[in-house]
Order: structure tokens, then C-alpha cells, then sequence
């Protein structure tokens, strides 16, 4: 009996599709940052920045979620891995959206809240992102005949 490694690699993501899982990334991060800004110098226009940051971040998330929607559909074998990525986006965009909603409040009124939800969103946003793109496999072992 022969083991025979299949090396084939999986298809890969549309870049497109990569296009707006990396765009969504750094918008919330830049977010985070200036809700850290925000928080430790009471400048008000850390706050707006925060809060057109993760506007930005929702439209590309919320077009990555679209995308990654119809790719559940189109996904054959990679099925599981679709599903991950279209679960972690949802939450992000879910997360996202509330943290939007408290970044509309006024001035202090975000502390701490925006700034804990920043986190949990840029987290939430790393990890779509890396499952996204994780559409590489290292190699199926299946047992041949000699």
C-alpha cells in the first residue's frame, strides 16, 4: 500500500472578494485607534474620525457579507469554510453596526462602550479576514494500491 499526497490547491478567492475582506480590516482598526486616541486626549475629532472609520468599515464589510452570501451557493467542497467566513462577516457587520449606533451618541457618551466594541469588532474583522483568505490546504493523504 502506497500513501499518495494530493497537492492540488484550493480555489482561490476572487480578488474582488479579497479586495473587501482586506479593505474592511484596516478601517476598523484605524477605529480602534481613534477610540485609544479619543479616550486619552478627550479631542472630539478622534471621536468623528472613529466614527466615519467604521462607516467606511461597514460598507466594505457589508458588501464582503453580500459576496460572501452568494459564494455559499457556489462553494461545492469548500462548503464548511464558506460557512465559517460568512458567519464571522455577519457578526463583524452585526457588531459593527451597533458600534456605529454608539458612535452616533454624543461627544463622552461613546465611552467606554465604542471603545470596547472597537475591539470586539477589529478582532471580529481579523478573523473574517483571515478565514477569507485561508483557501489554501496543505494536502489530502488517501491510501493507493501498489
Amino acid at each position: 500500500m502506497v500513501a499518495i499526497v494530493d497537492h492540488r490547491p484550493a480555489r482561490a478567492i476572487h480578488p474582488l472578494h479579497a479586495v473587501l475582506l482586506a479593505a474592511a480590516l484596516p478601517l476598523f482598526l484605524g477605529g480602534l485607534l481613534s477610540d485609544i486616541a479619543y479616550s486619552r486626549s478627550y479631542e472630539i475629532q478622534w471621536s468623528n474620525f472613529a466614527a466615519w472609520l467604521i462607516a467606511g468599515g461597514m460598507v466594505f464589510t457589508g458588501v464582503a457579507l453580500l459576496w460572501a452570501f452568494i459564494d455559499l451557493f457556489r462553494a461545492g467542497r469548500r462548503r464548511a469554510r464558506a460557512v465559517v467566513c460568512f458567519v464571522l462577516l455577519l457578526v463583524t457587520f452585526a457588531l459593527g453596526l451597533v458600534n456605529a449606533f454608539v458612535h452616533a451618541r454624543d461627544a463622552w457618551g461613546t465611552m467606554p462602550d465604542g471603545l470596547i466594541l472597537s475591539v470586539l469588532v477589529t478582532l471580529a474583522a481579523a478573523l473574517a479576514t483571515w478565514s477569507g483568505f485561508s483557501s489554501f490546504r496543505l494536502g489530502e493523504m488517501r491510501l493507493g494500491e501498489m
